[in-house]
């Protein structure tokens, strides 16, 4: 009976896993997807993007009553209660992730064309390493890698270097070119949006180290929620 509990258990733990990983891939590809309809002003492929959406919502609800169910019948302890409580947390952030993605397709409709415009460069360039950073912190914690989420918590300033540089771009842009302010204030939405993509896949990154090695990163005393989407 103990060794088909434990069986059972594991089989459990290995459900969570997967939906975290399905969320995350979803995740990702909606940040893409996001993306190109951004740069191709495609309004078909951003509604798709938003529709997407629900998918997502309706996964983080089943690690809802997956981990519920595995605490109430189980009683995990120790590694086993810090993985299931990693994956609750996770699921709501990766969630989240989602919504900024959904919040960028949102505004695609918005945007006027404009040629040799520097951030609609910039801007997808910053969104591949949000992207990069949503896979790759995914991989950690599938493999309970905390170096990797190291690296993923370190990748963070490039991504705040990165927005810091796209909004003078964008301010300066707005006072040199008055007509063009609507547009350029959907693209300070869209890339304050990318950067809190990356703060959340930072967030992430904090629990999966702490879930790996039971310390939290760089003496931090708790992985930090993010805000909400804007």
């Amino acid at each position: 009976m103990a060794e088909h509990t434990v069986k059972a258990f594991d089989n459990e733990i290995s459900q969570l896993r997967g939906l975290i990983a399905e969320m995350g891939g979803l995740a990702e590809v909606a940040i893409k997807d996001a993306m190109d309809a951004l740069v191709k002003r495609d309004e078909t492929k951003a509604h798709a993007v938003v529709a997407a959406d629900a998918r997502l919502d309706a996964l983080e609800a089943e690690v809802d009553r997956l981990a519920v169910r595995i605490i109430a019948l189980r009683a995990p302890m120790a590694d086993d209660l810090r993985d299931v409580i990693a994956a609750l947390k996770i699921s709501g952030v990766v969630e989240r992730i989602g919504d900024y993605a959904k919040n960028i397709a949102k505004r695609v409709g918005h945007i006027e064309r404009m040629k040799k415009f520097e951030p609609l460069i910039l801007i997808p360039a910053m969104a591949e390493i949000a992207q990069g950073m949503v896979r790759d912190v995914l991989n950690a914690y599938g493999a309970r890698d905390a170096e990797l989420a190291i690296e993923v918590i370190e990748r963070d300033e490039k991504l705040d270097n990165f927005y810091d540089s796209i909004f003078r771009n964008l301010v300066a842009h707005m006072m040199e070119n008055p007509a063009t302010i609507s547009s350029a204030a959907q693209l300070l939405f869209i890339t304050r949006n990318i950067e809190r993509i990356g703060d959340h896949a930072t967030n992430v990154a904090e629990m999966v180290y702490f879930a790996a090695t039971g310390m939290y990163h760089a003496g931090r005393e708790s992985p930090v929620e993010g805000d909400e989407v804007d």
